[in-house]
């Protein structure tokens, strides 16, 4: 996307995609829902419109807010839950820590060890290149391969905790083993101590649901990618910006795609 005029072509105004988009991510609405709202100060945008609005800024949103995240803990909270995907359910990966603040996600087919451990390798990559920047940031990219070289991992987690899913104890092993994740790392399997992350999963599931579900993982993926910085833009994640300041965020995301609010 072109980082000079991310909106050029488009038949509305940047302020008002902006608007839509920030409402859809932000909270529980339908397409349809957001095409209402604006039908009511006047403007005729149709569902679909906001749909492809959404699939095409969602990703850019995450990418653009990344260098902008606060530094996380090194206690990590690793869980998955349940999105609907053509009528099937899909695993979302998530991972926060002891403070709440989200850290890294990841849409999964299937939830096995392999997922568990492509979710760890992109969570501890992330991690990585948070070192070389001022906050952490969480790159969206296609789930990656266990990398081979180790040099990656200079801020490994201090423990993981996680709940009774057999997956994880193999995966963590399975990184330890190929030097991925260093030993001292401390895996704790104790359900009560993951209730912080269960709780901030209802926020992504309250949004899903107007939807009804999504018809393809693309689509799953690139809206998920909107929920998620969303919610780590409402808990106050983002440097200068804090846990309330709508006006606040709603100024952020118009000056991460050159807009003045």
């Amino acid at each position: 996307m072109n980082n000079a005029s991310p909106f050029k072509w488009c038949h509305f105004e940047a302020e008002i995609i902006l608007l839509c988009i920030r409402w859809y991510l932000r909270y529980a609405l339908s397409y349809r829902d957001v095409e209402e709202m604006m039908m009511e100060r006047g403007l005729h945008v149709d569902h679909t419109t906001v749909y492809r609005w959404v699939q095409r800024y969602a990703p850019e949103l995450e990418k653009r807010s990344r260098s902008h995240l606060k530094a996380c803990n090194d206690s990590w909270k690793v869980d998955e839950t349940y999105i609907k995907v053509k009528k099937v359910w899909m695993y979302l990966y998530r991972a926060m820590d002891s403070d709440g603040n989200t850290r890294e996600f990841l849409l999964s087919p299937t939830r096995d060890a392999e997922s568990a451990k492509r979710f760890f390798v992109k969570a501890l990559a992330s991690t990585a290149r948070s070192v070389s920047q001022a906050c952490p940031v969480a790159e969206q990219v296609a789930p990656p391969t266990t990398p081979t070289d180790t040099t990656i991992i200079t801020s490994p987690p201090r423990v993981i905790n996680v709940d009774k899913n057999a997956a994880y104890p193999k995966a963590i092993a399975e990184l330890k083993a190929t030097g991925v994740l260093p030993q001292h790392v401390e895996l704790r399997q104790v359900k009560y101590l993951n209730n912080l992350i269960e709780q901030d999963h209802r926020f992504i599931k309250r949004l899903t649901k107007p939807g009804m579900g999504f018809f393809s993982f693309e689509t799953a993926w690139r809206t998920v990618q909107g929920f998620e910085v969303m919610n780590m833009l409402r808990k106050g994640q983002v440097q200068g910006v804090n846990k309330g300041d709508v006006q606040g965020q709603a100024a952020l995301v118009a000056r991460l795609f050159g807009v003045v609010a």
